[in-house]
């Protein structure tokens, strides 16, 4: 019979020791991350036990009489290793639903980790959400690059190569983690008056947490900054976080030129480049302009899927 338990901090090294062991869990659901807004969000993660051994975690955080896996991550779900089968998820999601009607939670948000982030094929909790009648309620699009069979560059991507490249464009790692933002909410605010989830110490601190998973690289002219990109590495996905350009970047094609550089170079040894989503108003709004951009780059379509499931 699994049994579940809610995450404490002495349980701290269990849980990270377990999402490297695991099959589609990332540094970003480890507690050094998951934790690092824990002034925004209740934790309720909770950990499920078969016969006194880990076989699963679920990052998660409380909102009134909903869970949400996790409210302050871009995916999360059931965490399990190789040992995961789909007749011990249906006991371990049995196990979910029972502790959370006990404890009066009324709906529980899945956000599932995309496939591409998977190290072994890890669907038991999407047969599972099935099997309980759990709703697709929002499906973010994403736009990735395979990267052992890449789609050829469009014409205008490569001309807009070149034309960097001969403009003197460099592209480097850099590590000023307030211009970077400073630049992208510039953009932010211009064109959606919002602005970036992250200031720039929490991505500073968040980089000296996990200095071989988040990158800042960026394009200059000389030392001036004309484009960025926020990278967060997995075992199998290089994924933009965040992506901006100055005006005089535009002009450059200074990210056509990043963005190659860093798929063709610098993550070349990876499965996946994922730009991120182009989807708006709850993954209702394709911004198709933005879309069409990543996919001149060879990228095509993946999806971040979030379900709810109500607790009877």
């Amino acid at each position: 019979m699994v049994e579940v338990i809610a995450y404490s901090a002495e349980k701290h090294k269990e849980w990270d020791a377990f999402i490297d062991v695991s099959k589609n869990g990332t540094f970003m659901l480890k507690r050094g991350y998951v934790e690092y807004h824990s002034d925004r969000f209740t934790d309720f993660s909770l950990m499920f036990y078969d016969e006194g051994k880990l076989v699963a975690v679920m990052p998660a955080s409380l909102h009134g009489d909903e869970v949400r896996s996790h409210g302050g991550l871009t995916y999360g779900g059931i965490i399990s290793d190789h040992r995961m089968t789909t007749k011990k998820m249906l006991s371990v999601f049995d196990a979910l639903t029972s502790y959370l009607k006990e404890n009066n939670i009324k709906k529980l948000l899945y956000k599932r980790v995309p496939s591409v982030y998977h190290t072994y094929p890890a669907d038991e909790d999407l047969y599972v959400l099935f099997i309980n009648e759990a709703k697709l309620i929002r499906r973010d699009m994403s736009t990735a690059v395979y990267l052992p069979n890449r789609i050829k560059l469009s014409k205008g991507k490569k001309w807009g190569i070149s034309r960097a490249k001969q403009g003197g464009v460099i592209v480097k790692k850099f590590d000023d983690f307030d211009l970077f933002i400073e630049k992208e909410n510039e953009v932010l605010k211009e064109r959606h008056n919002t602005q970036a989830v992250h200031t720039g110490a929490e991505l500073k601190l968040l980089s000296e947490r996990f200095p071989d998973n988040i990158a800042l690289y960026g394009a200059f002219l000389n030392d001036e900054f004309l484009a960025g990109t926020l990278v967060f590495v997995t075992p199998t996905v290089a994924h933009t976080q965040y992506i901006t350009t100055t005006e005089k970047g535009r002009d450059m094609f200074a990210f056509d030129f990043l963005g190659n550089e860093l798929i063709s170079n610098v993550y070349a040894d990876k499965i996946w480049f994922d730009f991120g989503i182009s989807t708006e108003n709850g993954g209702m709004v394709l911004n198709e302009g933005l879309c069409q951009q990543k996919e001149t780059f060879g990228g095509r379509s993946i999806v971040y899927d979030f379900y709810e499931l109500e607790i009877k």
